[in-house]
C-alpha cells in the first residue's frame, strides 16, 4: 500500500504539472482564450484527487506527515523539470538550475536525515 501512495502522489503530481504547462502554453498560443483551459482543468482536477488519495493512503501506512510532503516535493523536482523540457524544448538557465539541485538537495535531506 505504501508503494500505491507514492505511486498516485508522483502521478498526481505529473497530472497537475502537465495540466499547468500545456495550459501555460496554449493561453499564450491561443491569445488569453479561457475557453482553452477548460480540458486542463478536467486533467488537474484528476491529478488533485491522486494526490488526495495518495497523501492519505500514504499517512495512514507510514504515520508520518512530513514523509509524505518530501515524497510529493521530490516528485515535483523530478517531473516538472523533465516535463518542461519535453513540452518547451527550453534549457534551465544557470540560477534556475542551482536552484532546482539545492532543492533536490534539501528533498534528499527531509528524506534520509
Amino acid at each position: 500500500m505504501k508503494i500505491v501512495a507514492v505511486g498516485a502522489i508522483f502521478f498526481g503530481e505529473a497530472l497537475s504539472i502537465i495540466a499547468e504547462l500545456i495550459a501555460s502554453k496554449q493561453f499564450g498560443k491561443a491569445g488569453g482564450d479561457l475557453t482553452t483551459l477548460l480540458p486542463m482543468f478536467l486533467l488537474i482536477s484528476v491529478g488533485g484527487i491522486l494526490l488526495v488519495f495518495g497523501y492519505a493512503l500514504g499517512y495512514m501506512h507510514l504515520e508520518n506527515i512530513w514523509i509524505i510532503i518530501a515524497i510529493s516535493v521530490g516528485a515535483i523536482l523530478v517531473v516538472e523539470p523533465i516535463l518542461t523540457i519535453l513540452l518547451f524544448r527550453d534549457a534551465p538557465t544557470a540560477g534556475s538550475l542551482i536552484g532546482l539541485v539545492l532543492g533536490a538537495l534539501g528533498t534528499l535531506a527531509a528524506i534520509f536525515l
